[in-house]
């Protein structure tokens, strides 16, 4: 008989500051590989200062 593991969500959310200074998060939640995904075009973008940022289910970083 095969035992199942829980599956254990975890949610991460980017803050950054934008090309014009402003400091920004992110107004959804992403999963890690999506959050490392988003991080790299938001340098690209000319932001810097982005961090991924661990979150809880239903909660979102502030800038």
């Amino acid at each position: 008989m095969m035992s199942t593991m829980p599956t254990t969500m975890q949610s991460y959310a980017l803050t950054c500051t934008d090309a014009a200074g402003k400091h920004r998060a992110s107004s959804v939640a992403y999963d890690k590989g999506s959050a490392n995904g988003r991080k790299d075009g938001l340098e690209a973008a000319g932001a810097t200062d982005v961090t991924i940022v661990l979150i809880r289910p239903g909660e979102l970083p502030r800038p």
